[in-house]
């Protein structure tokens, strides 16, 4: 890890930096990848499955009975815990869906805007070394709601060629059309080309590691939309004097857990809570399963001793994670400052764990500092928003004046005449 006491302002710029890959290869892999679909379809996600999940799969699709068994490969805790965090998601997304207001800008003209869902999304849920089921309910539920007609999945299979029980069980509750064993870069390219098993969507959602980004990125070429760059997950944590360093140690761990190029952010005013969470990290990364994800993530990050609290937001600013926790006393006086986070986590007893999975809120969030112009996928991110105007002859007579001026002075007198030959 990487330690800093005080650091002057105009350093900032190169502590906040994340750790990346050459950006030229990456590019490279991704446009073959893309071609390699394009051209072989079906045959190439099979292909890339052996190549880069050692998996063997004759199909690409996963069947019915394949769900089925699904449902009983999972204990009953987990599908309560499950059915509970789709409970609270819906609720809180729910809670997004808004009423139409209809407003008459001038008298006889009305305008308002309609939600329609985007018809045909795809999601893409990360395997590997960790399945995440919870991304299903984070992506699903909203798409549901917003009404998306299609819904597919895309995932990566384990070496023999099966999905993760728990994926298959929560994309069946929460109503995804169809699922297909394909993972990383080549599962975007399938959604965005189509191939002869996956349709070719309007809409890429899901996290991913750099290769994934760089992929959905690259889709756009296509005329696909993609949610936001959401890449290796981060944390950043703000403490004060009444932090509890072994709460603090937990946050920064349970990110860095996430993968080698994951990264932490840990700031202090405070010297005993700044040593003591180093400590508790240290004792506590010893017990984790995942501890050398987590040590090699520790690597690129940082832990840092600031002047005040109002530096240390401003820092957080600069750097605008993907998850920011105010671990302090009085956050309240501190929500007006924050500018750029994906969510944030308040006090000492809301870990980031709690919006990963059952809070209710949104984890599929911007990462490598894409807070600062990006918003975390909401009800929103599933609709386009469509306007509606209805003038009446009163409403043109009052209003007509001012578009044929508008128009004459723009030199287009077709929408002048448009205006003109119905007054007459």
């Amino acid at each position: 890890m990487k330690i800093y006491r005080y650091p002057q302002q105009e350093t900032w710029t190169e502590l906040v930096k994340r750790p990346t890959l050459e950006q030229n290869e990456i590019s490279e892999l991704i446009a073959e990848i893309f071609k390699k679909v394009e051209d072989n379809g079906d045959r190439a996600l099979i292909e890339f499955n052996k190549k880069f999940d050692k998996a063997e799969t004759e199909n690409i699709s996963v069947t019915d009975a394949e769900i089925e068994k699904a449902e009983n490969q999972i204990s009953d805790e987990l599908k309560i815990a499950i059915q509970e965090a789709k409970e609270n998601i819906s609720k809180f997304h729910t809670s997004q869906v808004p009423e139409i207001q209809k407003v008459e800008t001038t008298k006889g003209v009305v305008c308002w805007r309609e939600n329609r869902a985007v018809e045909k999304v795809g999601i893409y849920i990360p395997g590997g070394t960790a399945p995440l089921f919870s991304t299903v309910l984070m992506l699903a539920v909203p798409a549901n709601l917003a009404g998306c007609k299609e819904i597919i999945l895309c995932t990566p299979p384990d070496k023999d060629g099966n999905i993760n029980p728990a994926i298959l069980y929560a994309a069946k509750l929460c109503g995804v059309s169809k699922i297909f064993k394909t993972g990383g870069a080549q599962a975007v390219a399938a959604m965005a080309l189509g191939t002869e098993s996956i349709p070719k969507v309007y809409k890429i959602f899901g996290p991913g590691n750099q290769f994934v980004v760089a992929a959905k990125e690259y889709a756009q070429r296509y005329g696909v939309a993609i949610d936001m760059p959401a890449g290796p997950s981060e944390v950043l944590v703000i403490a004060d004097e009444q932090a509890i360093p072994e709460f603090c140690a937990a946050d920064l761990l349970s990110q860095a857990e996430h993968g080698s190029d994951s990264q932490v952010v840990f700031l202090t005013t405070d010297l005993k809570v700044f040593d003591e969470t180093i400590s508790a990290v240290g004792k506590q990364i010893r017990d984790l399963p995942r501890n050398e994800f987590a040590n090699q993530s520790l690597e690129n990050s940082s832990f840092i001793v600031m002047n005040s609290l109002e530096e240390a937001v401003e820092f957080s600013n600069l750097y605008a994670p993907e998850h920011l926790i105010l671990a302090i006393n009085d956050f309240e006086k501190y929500i007006p400052m924050i500018q750029n986070a994906g969510s944030v986590f308040l006090g000492n007893y809301s870990c980031e764990s709690a919006g990963d999975y059952a809070s209710g809120t949104n984890h599929t969030l911007p990462t490598n500092a894409y807070a600062r112009n990006y918003s975390g996928v909401s009800l929103d991110s599933f609709v386009k928003k469509i306007t509606f105007q209805h003038l009446s002859k009163e409403g043109l007579q009052n209003l007509g004046k001012t578009i044929e001026i508008m128009a004459e002075a723009e030199g287009l007198f077709a929408h002048k005449n448009a205006v003109s030959i119905r007054l007459k």
